[in-house]
């Protein structure tokens, strides 16, 4: 089942919600423009790598990476799922929380996300890289501030044919996340030079966003459309 949008309409135009899209699109077709050496340097080196994160004093710089991370991708799946939630989510999450608000409680949300994979796989040396963990956190601000929207999810049933159904966002979101935390446990354990998907990433990515959302929401919406502005007028 693959989300494709909600029931939820915004009154803001999503101004960093898609500039979020943006810079992640521009940066991997940078990626892809890269010979395959210089592109596993530039993972290597922007990537989020859990024993060097943990041996920071060495090289504070390497701190950068919690948030570099962020903005590179895998591949074109990697990418498009990501920026597919980004796109049903994150709009009507920055319509409470005003312009300025969202990104700073997504690049939170990321950083801390970040770092859940760093402190429960401290030993690895693979770089982590992805917008998953900041959209997680999306996710987890969206399943407290919309729990009865609707989720509209294509539902494939054979190769050519798909249909749609709602599903209450509280579901979706909650479902997802017990999917990422047990993922994520049957992963503790496993050497560290294994790869596959960040789930502690994600399941990090999604309580920060619970935790942190009550912080950055406007308890008003806007009157008048402006980059920082929560609204001044009872709903």
């Amino acid at each position: 089942m693959i989300p494709i949008g909600d029931d939820v309409p915004g009154e803001r135009f999503p101004f960093l919600t898609y500039v979020l899209i943006g810079l992640n699109v521009l940066v991997f077709l940078f990626q892809i423009s890269l010979p395959q050496a210089e592109l596993r340097d530039l993972i290597l080196t922007w990537g989020v790598t859990p024993r060097a994160v943990m041996a920071w004093s060495e090289d504070p710089r390497i701190l950068l990476t919690l948030f570099t991370s962020l903005f590179l991708h895998g591949g074109w799946f990697h990418l498009i799922g990501n920026m597919l939630y980004l796109w049903i989510f994150g709009n009507n999450v920055e319509d409470r929380m005003g312009h300025v608000g969202f990104l700073l409680f997504y690049l939170l949300c990321g950083l801390t996300a970040s770092l859940a994979e760093v402190f429960l796989k401290p030993g690895s040396v693979l770089p982590t890289i992805g917008a998953s963990g900041a959209i997680a956190g999306v996710l987890g601000a969206y399943f407290l501030l919309y729990p009865r929207a609707k989720v509209i999810l294509l539902v494939p049933v054979f190769l050519f044919f798909f249909f749609t159904v709602q599903v209450p966002a509280v579901v979706v979101l909650g479902l997802w996340f017990v999917m990422q935390l047990f993922s994520g446990v049957s992963q503790l354990g496993i050497g560290t030079e294994s790869g596959g998907v960040a789930y502690w990433a994600h399941a990090g990515g999604f309580v920060a966003g619970m935790v942190l959302m009550p912080f950055f929401r406007c308890s008003r919406r806007s009157a008048l459309r402006y980059v920082y502005q929560c609204d001044r007028r009872k709903k």
